[in-house]
């Protein structure tokens, strides 16, 4: 692709029926390197997974423009390039649909991966989100001379070895909490010779039948590939390294979480959590004989104080009381095709998966100090003051709530970003800001 035709193509990009695509302007930053500036006439959006869809598709409804900004060659990269086959939404649909847009009726009450897919690919198309793909932010900042962010990427449409630098009024920073997988350290690695993979990896426990297969993690992740993995005759057994929380899926005829909100409205929450895990104790009897030992407080309660969020069982909790699932503890180190715990008993297993989850990367890129934690990389005040920072600066997807969460953040960055936007053609201003980045222009 020629440069040119690169240059037409992110202008189309930036093409709205309000605002006609602004000019692109070329300065050298050195002999060998060029740098394509593109002014966007409104907020630039740093992620096409659903909470960055669902802020584009607020704005779109208050015909506020935006540019939505994706590493990877698709929406919901991590839906669709790094979750295993098996998986359900965890939550009825409800409680998972974006703004503006339900899910189809003819969905059953837990969607398939294969069907939110599907209904993100239909949210995009209805509300005309076009995201600029395999463009891999390096820096974002604010410059506080022309009072404008300059994000700066690599990759995508222009040629090999130039830059490009969107430079826009607003930034919504929407590459959530599992931007990157996290791998724990574990001695003996190298020694170990078996297959290691993180669950961003796992797609099916087809490749592993008739294996025994250590799986570390306990979260939901951690439970469905152990249950994927026994439907597909392999010798799952878990690493539990922490308290968890296991409740039933569904109680009372209803589901766990749509009864938890119900209750929540009528009743405190430490009584809402005694009676959840009153009925939970009836259903699935005492967990800590299986070597899952509950939390000294209530699901909800440290749900909102660590973010850490319960077990919802659909199946696994069976196959541990059968023996079908072994309970390990933590890992001391590894060793060749074996695993050494911290009890002192060995064990041997052909492949190791890690269900360790994925952190945030704001910090990697994101040129601020005041909105966003450098150490987790998470909005530093918690829901639901954590959406919006300073000079044009909002977070969506951050609230540790899921989808419902990041719904509520995306109505609310529209609603404020409207306010701000006004009636008046920001466009006037491009030539303006092209004379001040690059004055030789």
């Amino acid at each position: 692709m020629t440069s040119n035709n690169s240059m037409r193509e992110i202008e189309g990009k930036l093409a709205n029926d309000r605002y006609p695509p602004p000019p692109l302007m070329v300065k050298s930053t050195t002999n060998t390197k060029r740098c394509v500036l593109v002014p966007v006439p409104g907020p630039v959006i740093v992620g096409a997974g659903p909470s960055g869809l669902a802020a584009a598709a607020c704005l779109k409804e208050k015909n506020v423009p935006s540019l939505v900004l994706e590493r990877s060659n698709c929406i919901a990269s991590l839906w669709q390039l790094k979750t295993y086959d098996r998986l359900r939404l965890h939550l009825p649909k409800k409680f998972c649909e974006l703004p503006l847009m339900p899910f189809p009726e003819e969905f059953p009450t837990y969607p398939t991966k294969q069907q939110f897919i599907k209904y993100l690919e239909e949210y995009a198309k209805r509300f005309v989100i076009s995201p600029v793909f395999n463009q891999t932010v390096v820096s974002a900042e604010y410059d506080e001379g022309i009072g404008f962010w300059r994000v700066r990427v690599k990759g995508g449409l222009v040629e090999e070895g130039a830059e490009v630098e969107y430079v826009s009024r607003w930034l919504v920073v929407a590459t959530g909490e599992n931007a990157e997988v996290v791998v724990p350290e574990m001695e003996g690695v190298e020694e170990f010779g078996g297959e290691i993979v993180h669950t961003s990896g796992y797609k099916s426990g087809e490749v592993f039948r008739g294996k025994k297969v250590l799986v570390v993690g306990c979260g939901n992740s951690g439970m469905e590939v152990c249950l994927d993995l026994c439907h597909h005759n392999a010798m799952p057994s878990i690493v539990v390294r922490d308290t968890v929380h296991i409740l039933p899926r569904e109680m009372l005829g209803r589901s766990t979480f749509g009864l938890s909100m119900w209750l929540l409205k009528w009743l405190p929450l430490t009584l809402v959590d005694r009676l959840l895990l009153i009925v939970s104790r009836l259903l699935l009897g005492d967990t800590s004989r299986l070597g899952l030992t509950r939390p000294r407080i209530g699901p909800l309660q440290l749900k909102n104080q660590s973010g850490k969020t319960p077990v919802l069982d659909v199946g696994t909790l069976d196959k541990i009381k059968s023996g079908d699932i072994k309970v390990c503890p933590s890992i001391r180190g590894l060793k060749h095709n074996a695993v050494e715990f911290v009890n002192g008993k060995t064990e041997h297993f052909d492949a190791i998966i890690l269900a360790t989850g994925y952190k945030s990367n704001v910090p990697s890129w994101l040129k601020e100090k005041e909105m966003f934690s450098e150490e987790d990389g998470l909005p530093r005040r918690p829901f639901p003051n954590g959406w919006k920072g300073e000079h044009g600066l909002y977070a969506v997807g951050f609230t540790k709530r899921g989808l419902l969460g990041a719904s509520i953040d995306a109505r609310r960055i529209a609603q404020d970003i409207e306010q701000s936007f006004g009636e008046e053609d920001p466009c006037f201003l491009l030539p303006l800001l092209a004379h001040i980045l690059n004055p030789k222009s």
